[in-house]
């Protein structure tokens, strides 16, 4: 029977994927945050679309930025993961709620997928906590 530390352990290859997921994850989210803090006039316009009062467009960025915020610092990632999971999850539901198309309503999903699979790639903790066996 294998150890816990010799069973999460992480190859080179697998580590880089997670962190290129994560990036990638990452990026979108701040990209997301930061349009919705300056207020563009493209997300006023969509957010507005989905249900959302314009008031609220500034504190919903904000949340988005503290939240990937706590994904990116190693000690909350996890926190950070559950997190974003919650804000992509309202996403999804918004977008169902307003009849979206197809893509709009799986975008959130995809990265949510990304955010998750990226740090269980690069974390070896969530690989103790949750092992895979194949």
């Amino acid at each position: 029977m294998q150890s816990t530390a010799e069973s999460a352990s992480i190859s080179k290859g697998a580590r880089w994927t997670g962190i290129i997921l994560s990036a990638v994850a990452v990026l979108f989210m701040l990209f997301d945050g930061f349009t919705k803090v300056m207020k563009a006039q493209q997300v006023i316009e969509a957010t507005v679309r989905i249900g959302f009062p314009e008031n609220m467009i500034v504190p919903i960025g904000a949340t988005l930025l503290v939240c990937t915020a706590l994904y990116v610092i190693p000690r909350t990632s996890v926190l950070g993961a559950i997190l974003l999971t919650a804000y992509l999850g309202g996403a999804t539901a918004a977008n169902i709620r307003a009849g979206g198309p197809a893509f709009n309503t799986s975008f959130p999903i995809i990265f949510g997928i990304l955010v998750w699979l990226g740090l269980f790639l690069r974390e070896s903790r969530l690989r103790a906590l949750i092992p895979l066996r194949m």
